[in-house]
């Protein structure tokens, strides 16, 4: 063989094994790096309404979201609470609302309380969007420990394109239609970032909440809509369901905005705050939908994708509640934290072949926090007690649409096996309440 043929045979070989030790270091220097965060937060955004989850037959074209679920996990069995506030709450301090006050729309969460953003250390942190932690205090999110805040403080606008604007303790009129003005805050906000400063980016849009309407064309696919109000009045779900779209093109442009090594680095946290309103909900009874302990009104779609999420396109059974995402959050930037408050970390079941759940037994409230109505359930059971005395026994594993009460006067006796997860999640509920 002529030596001038030996080198071209050689040097592709060389070739090869340089790219690899190139790609082996860049491998090497992301792992060392802090993982940047981002939780998007949906505004009453059921599992009906969410692609990937069998309930619900009319789904949004999602297809960011849906990029998001196949490349990482799908949570099956998150808790919220039944409405914004109280699940806000829980995710920003990891304690159940009993224990801070805050169960109920339009509760203001107090200054004491320790807030997520300053549970991290070393991280640049921001939220855009809806607050609905306080009613008018224009500072709240700042003094709480956000390290910068701009969107709006109540629970909801009047216009998505007419609206009350606060940044940095002011308040303007923003016509800029929110979803889109949340994200172009994102991005100014991420462009903004030194290179080589981790981040916590909490992005709570308040799509797909009320006034239900049509967005701007370009957002969305459900095509030329009426707009009158009437219209929408009959018909809601198709305008939901483009306010839903519209959220998911501003969160692709979004992540399109970021730069292939940020990408890289940064893992992606998708939730609902609770169930999909009444007026719009699909298979669950209009009645047991937000603002219910139904399931329709707790349980919620989660989707984790990005750095260090090695189980890519499954689907996650554990029973997780949204306390769990403030030590899970903690353990993402490196801290060990497996448990504090109410929030046990789920961050084990990002990785592969992980069979660890970190719960027994989920929880959630709602009403003031002198009259609470309270639920639980196990693997298998749920139980509901409201403060009238009223109870509700459900097997979910046999009617996941919790149907029948099995406590009806119909169904009784129990089963000794119904029976006994009664008693067991009655006990439970003790524990966590006293």
């Amino acid at each position: 063989m002529k030596l001038n043929s030996l080198y071209l045979l050689i040097l592709p070989l060389f070739f090869i094994s340089s790219c690899s030790n190139k790609d082996d270091d860049a491998q090497d220097d992301l792992a060392s790096q802090k993982t940047n965060i981002l939780l998007i937060i949906a505004d009453d955004m059921g599992l009906d309404a969410t692609p990937g989850y069998a309930i619900g037959s009319q789904k949004p074209n999602m297809p960011v979201l849906e990029s998001l679920s196949s490349s990482g996990i799908r949570f099956n069995n998150l808790w919220s609470n039944p409405t914004c506030t109280p699940t806000r709450g829980s995710i920003i301090t990891g304690k159940y609302g009993f224990r801070t006050g805050v169960t109920e729309v339009g509760d203001e969460m107090p200054l004491t309380e320790t807030a997520l953003q300053r549970s991290i250390n070393g991280y640049n942190t921001a939220v855009f969007g809806k607050w609905h932690l306080t009613n008018n205090n224009t500072t709240h999110p700042i003094d709480f420990g956000v390290g910068e805040y701009a969107g709006f403080l109540s629970g909801t606008v009047a216009d998505y394109s007419n609206w009350n604007f606060t940044q940095n303790g002011q308040t303007t009129n923003s016509t800029t239609y929110t979803t889109t003005q949340f994200t172009d805050l994102a991005i100014d906000w991420l462009d903004e970032q030194p290179e080589n400063e981790p981040w916590f980016l909490w992005l709570a849009y308040n799509a797909p909440h009320t006034p239900f309407h049509l967005p701007p064309a370009n957002l969305h696919t459900q095509g030329n809509l009426p707009t009158d109000q009437a219209s929408i009045d009959a018909n809601p779900l198709p305008y939901y369901l483009a306010m839903l779209e519209a959220m998911d093109t501003e969160m692709g442009r979004l992540l399109d905005a970021m730069t292939i090594e940020e990408r890289e680095n940064t893992v992606i946290i998708f939730i609902g705050d609770n169930g999909s309103p009444g007026q719009v909900v699909q298979e669950y009874n209009s009645n047991r939908a937000k603002g219910s302990l139904f399931q329709g009104g707790i349980n919620v779609p989660m989707i984790i994708s990005g750095k260090n999420v090695t189980r890519v396109n499954t689907v996650e059974n554990a029973l997780l509640n949204t306390t769990d995402l403030f030590a899970t959050i903690i353990e993402l930037t490196g801290d060990n934290l497996s448990t504090i408050h109410d929030s046990k970390s789920f961050k084990e079941l990002l990785a592969s072949n992980s069979q660890t759940s970190p719960r027994n037994y989920v929880y959630a409230e709602r009403g003031a926090v002198a009259t609470p109505d309270y639920t639980i359930r196990n693997a298998t059971h749920k139980y509901i007690f409201y403060d009238d005395g009223t109870e509700f026994l459900f097997n979910l594993s046999n009617n996941p649409l919790e149907n029948p009460n099995l406590l009806n006067a119909n169904q009784l006796p129990l089963s000794q096996e119904d029976s006994d997860a009664r008693d067991e999640l009655i006990a439970q509920l003790s524990l966590i309440r006293n």
